[in-house]
């Protein structure tokens, strides 16, 4: 049965090669892979290229030849270079992550109890730094546009540039001194009741959201300035709606680009953040892992915040094609 001999709509769904949002996922999702493939060999040659005998660091320089010749015979060191990539990548395919050459645990089972942590402190804190740097953009934009309050502009900005280039590990540091070891109103260390969670999501979330709310008041004032919300403005309608429903939309576009890429910021910087507040979760495991020379969590950890950056990335794409298909089109 050939196309032309089918209804159009039939024939549409045929020709996919046509749909530009076919095009978009699919070199999406090429270069997902590509880039899934290079962070997999660089995590690979990470554990041998760095200097020394990652066994011999595990067990100490007391253990006796026989023993560290009989632990890398069971890791596998000892295979061809390319068997251990083939077999890493195999075991990457199927959650296997190999063993901690310093307790003899599954890599997985470790990044299993300790991923939540993470995951949940980053998504805090993003939510938090979303839903205070949009309205305060907002507000801010209706509030100096046109060149009125100057001082407050002035103020804003200033604060705003400063809050975003101080260190996360440097609020932290500040946060749990001021309001932890001073002022005793919130703990600074470990994961259990919620007053925990408000000093690190902050020290992660004030940076990202001095930056998304300093670009949000620029892109609402662009929009403000549009032709559209004239029109909305000359119809009368309510000042809520006109930045609700006309104007607020359209400027989400670069906020959200930009969210997305502090979000991945954000999981990195859980690292220092986490070992600041003595939180049980992937940065501070990969930082104990270093000092003790454990190659293979290291490894596994190095790959799961590389691939979750890469799938925000990911996510982020879609969601901007979906709200300005214009972008799918253009890259397709």
């Amino acid at each position: 049965m050939t196309t032309a001999v089918l209804p159009k709509r039939v024939e549409a769904a045929y020709r996919w090669w046509d749909n530009r949002w076919a095009v978009f996922a699919a070199r999406r999702a090429a270069r997902l892979l590509v880039s899934l493939w290079v962070l997999l060999s660089a995590a690979f040659l990470m554990i041998h290229l760095i200097p020394g005998d990652p066994v011999r660091a595990a067990l100490g320089m007391t253990a006796s030849p026989q023993l560290v010749a009989a632990r890398r015979a069971e890791l596998g060191l000892d295979d061809p270079l390319l068997e251990q990539y083939l077999r890493f990548l195999g075991g990457v395919f199927t959650g296997d992550f190999g063993s901690s050459t310093v307790s003899g645990l599954p890599v997985a089972q470790t990044i299993g109890e300790r991923l939540p942590a993470t995951l949940e402190l980053a998504g805090f804190a993003f939510l938090v730094a979303f839903a205070v740097a949009v309205p305060l953009g907002t507000v801010m934009a209706a509030l100096t546009r046109g060149g009125r309050r100057r001082g407050a502009e002035l103020a804003f900005t200033s604060t705003s540039v400063v809050l975003a280039v101080v260190p996360e590990f440097l609020l932290a540091v500040v946060l749990a001194y001021v309001f932890g070891v001073r002022l005793g109103w919130l703990p600074v260390a470990g994961r259990g009741e919620p007053s925990s969670y408000v000093l690190p999501v902050l020290a992660l979330a004030i940076g990202p959201a001095s930056v998304l709310a300093r670009i949000g008041r620029v892109e609402m004032l662009a929009v403000l300035a549009d032709d559209h919300i004239r029109t909305a403005r000359a119809k009368r309608l309510r000042p809520r709606l006109v930045y609700l429903r006309h104007a607020l939309p359209n400027a989400l576009t670069s906020t959200l680009t930009l969210g997305g890429l502090l979000l991945s910021s954000l999981v990195a910087g859980t690292v220092l953040v986490e070992n600041v507040f003595a939180w049980p979760g992937l940065g501070s495991t990969v930082v104990q892992s270093i000092l003790q020379k454990d190659y293979p969590v290291v490894q596994g950890i190095v790959l799961v915040y590389g691939a979750g950056v890469l799938l925000v990335n990911l996510l982020v794409d879609v969601v901007l094609a979906l709200l300005d298909p214009r972008s799918a089109i253009r890259e397709g």
